[in-house]
């Protein structure tokens, strides 16, 4: 497993509030639009990052991370595996305190680089299964 529960205990509570959802798109029917409701509930401020850059959960949506004007604390992966380690090494570089991949979203060499970076991260888990079960 990547991120013990006291990691993702961390990541949730102390990481900060601002979180980037790579693959967040207005697509109802996407696991990022759930989870990324869910986020919310739990006082979250979720950030789209997706090509259409389209505003979703009133909040609105940047076509890459750096795109975003502002500071993010947690990056949340939605992206296929062979995609997520270039996310994850965008995130570094955009300062993010942690990088969570979403279920069925591994790249251990990734987790490796981030983690080397001095950056907490998870991979293969969700938020919002964990906060639940965490917070």
């Amino acid at each position: 497993m990547y991120g013990d529960d006291a990691t993702v205990r961390k990541i949730l509570t102390e990481s900060g509030d601002t979180w980037a959802v790579v693959g967040l798109s207005s697509n109802r029917q996407r696991a990022a639009y759930g989870v990324a409701q869910v986020l919310q509930r739990f006082g979250k401020r979720v950030v789209p990052v997706h090509p259409k850059a389209e505003t979703v959960h009133g909040e609105q949506g940047y076509a890459s991370l750096a795109d975003i004007p502002f500071d993010v604390d947690v990056v949340d992966v939605f992206v296929n595996s062979d995609l997520a380690g270039a996310v994850a090494d965008e995130a570094v570089a955009k300062g993010a305190k942690a990088v969570w991949f979403q279920l069925g979203v591994v790249d251990e060499e990734a987790y490796a680089r981030t983690r080397a970076a001095g950056v907490d991260m998870v991979m293969d888990r969700c938020p919002a299964i964990e906060i639940p079960r965490l917070a």
